[in-house]
């Protein structure tokens, strides 16, 4: 394990304030675009506009409120006055505040349907959630409990779920802009993006060992799946897409299981 201590500097006391403030910030931001809410409509209604195939149903959007309980999880373990020199939460350092920072302008944007900016600004979120996600397991450091539960788990999920809003978020800008597939057939596009989105998910699970990315991916899509498309095409490719990460899912899963490294060792010392 890595060394938990060392000399603490002004940045150790000052980021988990500012990570905490932050997300303070994000949760009322969020809430605020659906109670007031900002710039007259909510989230959804401004969304349900648009004829978006890859768009999932309704209920799986609920998916945010575990989002923000895990991310709250995070923001109070890493506030923890003996966490301050952490290792694992300085090589995180302002990332995790970024993430909130960027969450919060692009409420704002969809809010005040300025569409356009919307894209690269989740775009940049993902990308930021990406490098979080590097940080967290790149090094195959063994990880305690707390570590996996309170730093790795929820932004696995975060991540998972910021792939797929990507995704949304750059369909829904596009038939915003007018584009209609210049001849191919929506259905066929829609169909692409989520294969594209199924390789994302199974690099991402091979290369992490992350369970939980794979599970917030096979969430949204089952509710492309549910929501009433139209398109039989995107539902079949959604199930089975949605199916092949269940599975590579359940193969990592397995290979965590008590045991199987003793089983594998065991049997390589037969073999020889």
């Amino acid at each position: 394990m890595e060394a938990r201590t060392g000399p603490e500097d002004a940045s150790d006391h000052l980021r988990p304030v500012v990570t905490v403030a932050v997300f303070v910030v994000t949760v009322a931001v969020n809430s605020l675009a659906n109670i007031i809410p900002i710039g007259g409509h909510t989230t959804a209604e401004i969304s349900d506009r648009f004829a978006v195939l890859v768009v999932p149903a309704g209920y799986v959007f609920s998916i945010w409120g575990l989002i923000y309980v895990l991310l709250g999880v995070f923001t109070v373990y890493q506030a923890l006055p003996s966490l301050r020199t952490d290792p694992l939460l300085r090589r995180l350092g302002w990332l995790p505040a970024l993430t909130g920072l960027l969450n919060i302008a692009w409420i704002l944007l969809w809010q005040n349907e300025q569409f356009a900016p919307t894209l690269p600004v989740m775009v940049g979120l993902l990308v930021t959630l990406a490098i979080i996600e590097i940080r967290i397991r790149g090094d195959r450091i063994a990880r305690t409990g707390a570590e996996r539960w309170a730093v790795a788990v929820p932004f696995s999920v975060y991540f998972g779920w910021i792939t797929v809003a990507t995704i949304a978020n750059a369909a829904t800008v596009l038939a915003w802009a007018g584009f209609a597939g210049g001849g191919i057939d929506p259905a066929a596009i829609a169909s692409a993006v989520l294969l594209v989105g199924l390789a994302i998910a199974i690099a991402m699970i091979a290369r992490f060992r992350d369970p939980a990315y794979g599970l917030v991916i096979v969430w949204a899509y089952v509710g492309i799946v549910v929501k009433d498309s139209g398109s039989s095409l995107v539902q079949v490719v959604a199930g089975v897409a949605a199916l092949v990460v269940a599975v590579v899912v359940v193969v990592v899963l397995a290979g965590r299981l008590p045991g199987r490294g003793r089983r594998a060792a065991g049997a390589a010392v037969t073999a020889g």
